[in-house]
């Protein structure tokens, strides 16, 4: 049991795109990542997708409309929804999400991240 710092973690990498496992719950990884510039569209079949912005704004888009996130606001992505999130500046988001969850989900590319990379 220790407690984690979100700042100091985020200090560590400045790669973007890249989520960064910083503890686990369970079968469940906390991530940080950021984001900057737009992703790919996608989905998650198996599971839903929160993102939760601790610095920043994001935008995720949706096939019928675009949702706004800032600092301290959170969202939740069904399961099989297809979306496209993204950032005009750099933000810093947490996702939680089960272990061996691909961030690119039903596709692959230039984006796609390895999993279990720990910060």
């Amino acid at each position: 049991m220790k407690k984690i710092n979100f700042k100091e973690k985020f200090q560590k990498f400045s790669d973007q795109w890249s989520p960064k496992v910083i503890a686990e719950m369970n079968d469940y990884q906390f991530k940080l990542v950021k984001i900057q510039n737009d992703f790919i569209w996608h989905k998650h079949e198996d599971t839903d997708e929160v993102f939760i912005v601790l610095n920043g704004k994001i935008f995720i888009e949706f096939e019928d409309e675009t949702i706004e996130i800032n600092q301290g606001e959170m969202i939740v992505v069904p399961k099989g929804v297809k979306h496209k999130p993204y950032a005009k500046e750099e933000a810093n988001i947490m996702l939680v999400e089960p272990s061996g969850v691909i961030n690119t989900g039903d596709k692959e590319g230039d984006l796609t991240a390895p999993n279990d990379q720990w910060v």
